[in-house]
């Protein structure tokens, strides 16, 4: 190493070392570095004096034994890096190679499956092509035999065709042979025959006129002797005339007693369903008609979920309709109108059997059909109504079938003749008979019927708070009481909160109706029982009412377009 000092001219020992200045070999003139230089000793001895000499001497060297350890440590420190850097890059060659090995690992993999998928294909592909060639085996064998069989009976078929047609012309010789021989024969015994024929003639005439002969006599004697004894004439004729009036009197009883039988015991052709005890249905279902009349009183909504203000309603109607039986009142007519499915008809039983009246349901299409019998139906109807002990309440569902303008063009004039025959027996006000009509267009009635409405109740769809109760009420019915029941009994998914998710449901069904929502209960249910574990999971209940909110969007979508294309066909016509 080399050492330069600086040193002032003066040469005093405050001042640095003076710089040693050594010549550069590569310069111009230098001496070559194997020459020895005296004078540079000379100056080295020189500027060491003064460094003894000088009072920073010390302090210069211990600098520079400083200076050689930091540049020491700065070596090691770069050598400790350098090797730090060669283990990292050893390191990422190591993670390197166990990438590639990874990829190459994977990639063998990923040609083993295409090659086993490739084999697999192929195998299936032999497979079908096996299947297919054992069809068309199969296929030909079946059409060899087929054409063999077809072969057969087309032998079978002209050898058949050729023993009729023999047996045909062996007959036809027969008959004409026969024939032939019977004239032949015939032509031989004419005259014998004519004798004979009037011979028989003659006998026949002489056997009818001693026959009428011997009639007129025995019954001129008789009737001389009937005349001449006048007690045999009046007893005669007594006997005709109670024979007479009893024939007459057995008739009309039997009239007027299968005709009072029809009207206390039979059922008319319109009631679909009743209430009322008849001998047909005591036939048939007498258990069922003795729980009915055994069964105790519920209250009238039981099962009916309304709005609260329309449940009001209704239990004053019934509260008003009871105390007007008990107390042989007029009944009041009732118009129940809004969209299907909203309660109507189930309200209309509920209400009969509270107010102790019989009901009997009946539908407004029925009437149509039965063209001109359609009039005596709906007489029949109210005599079998006025016969009822207790009154009948009289629900008519869609009525708005039969009961619309007259006026309008697509009535026809049978139904317009049932129409009237209903306005004139619903004249008046009546304590035996309590109309419920029920509608979804109640505006297509005709105006009489609304003369004769002494209340019009509207059925809307249920609001959140309906809904939630409906859902909670379904759900119990068609899935809680169904728990374990039955061979494949219902089970429900572990950890579900039926609670919430009724919530839940009775927010997503906004639109929906109370028939609409109790088909969606029995959908989770049928959807319970076709998985394999019969698991009613919240999925399954999701989607179904997925499915019914989209159906029910698809029929409003309907009915928009039927309402638009109706109101196009109106103004077309005006």
């Amino acid at each position: 190493m080399s050492w330069m000092f600086g040193l002032r001219s003066g040469g005093s020992g405050d001042q640095p070392p003076p710089k040693i200045e050594l010549p550069d070999p590569e310069q111009k003139g230098a001496k070559s570095s194997f020459q020895f230089d005296s004078t540079a000793l000379e100056r080295a001895a020189k500027a060491a004096k003064e460094l003894e000499n000088s009072r920073h001497g010390r302090e210069a060297i211990e600098l520079s034994r400083m200076q050689e350890t930091t540049a020491q440590l700065e070596h090691q420190r770069h050598i400790k890096e350098i090797e730090a850097q060669v283990e990292q890059m050893k390191i990422k060659q190591i993670q390197i190679a166990q990438e590639e090995h990874r990829k190459t690992l994977e990639e063998q993999g990923k040609i083993s499956r295409q090659r086993a998928e490739y084999e697999d294909q192929l195998a299936r592909r032999r497979h079908e092509d096996q299947l297919i060639a054992q069809q068309r085996h199969q296929d030909e064998i079946l059409r060899k035999q087929e054409e063999s069989t077809a072969k057969q009976e087309a032998m079978k078929k002209a050898t058949v065709e050729h023993e009729m047609k023999l047996r045909g012309d062996n007959d036809i010789k027969k008959v004409q042979a026969e024939v032939m021989a019977k004239a032949k024969t015939d032509r031989e015994n004419h005259d014998i025959n004519m004798e004979q024929l009037k011979l028989k003639a003659k006998e026949n005439r002489e056997t009818i006129i001693q026959s009428i002969q011997t009639a007129g006599s025995v019954f001129g004697a008789g009737f001389n002797a009937f005349v001449s004894d006048w007690d045999k004439v009046v007893t005669g004729a007594a006997g005709l005339t109670l024979l007479a009036g009893g024939v007459y009197t057995a008739r009309m009883g039997t009239s007027v007693i299968g005709r009072y039988i029809e009207l206390r015991l039979g059922k008319p052709s319109l009631v679909r369903q009743t209430s009322r005890l008849t001998a047909g249905q005591l036939a048939k279902h007498p258990i069922q008609t003795v729980k009915m009349l055994t069964r105790p009183k519920e209250d009238i909504l039981k099962g009916v979920v309304l709005q609260p203000t329309l449940e009001e309603r209704l239990r004053d109607i019934a509260i008003a309709t009871k105390n007007s039986k008990q107390n042989g009142g007029y009944l009041r007519n009732i118009l129940m109108y809004g969209p299907p499915g909203t309660g109507k008809t189930l309200f209309a039983k509920r209400l009969a059997y509270h107010s102790g009246l019989d009901y009997a349901v009946m539908s407004g299409g029925d009437v149509a059909p039965m063209a001109a019998e359609g009039v005596s139906a709906i007489h029949k109807l109210f005599d079998w109504s006025e016969t009822s002990r207790k009154g009948v309440l009289l629900f008519i569902d869609e009525a708005d079938a039969f009961l619309r303008k007259r006026s309008s063009e697509h009535i026809s004039e049978h139904l317009r003749s049932s129409l009237n025959a209903f306005l004139f027996r619903t004249g008046e006000q009546s304590k035996k008979i309590m109309l419920v009509l029920a509608s979804n267009t109640p505006e297509q009635f005709d105006f009489a019927i609304n003369d004769r409405l002494d209340e019009m109740v509207e059925f809307s769809l249920p609001g959140l708070e309906e809904r939630e109760r409906l859902v909670r009420l379904y759900f119990e019915k068609f899935i809680l009481q169904c728990l374990g029941v039955g061979r494949r009994g219902l089970k429900l998914e572990d950890g579900l909160d039926w609670s919430a998710l009724c919530s839940e449901i009775a927010t997503k069904t906004g639109g929906l109706s109370g028939r609409e929502i109790a088909k969606v209960a029995v959908a989770w249910q049928a959807s319970g029982y076709a998985s394999e574990d019969a698991t009613v999971t919240r999925k399954i209940m999701l989607e179904r009412v997925e499915d019914a909110v989209e159906q029910n969007k698809l029929k409003i979508k309907w009915q928009v377009a039927e309402e638009a294309v109706k109101r196009t066909t109106f103004k077309s016509s005006q």
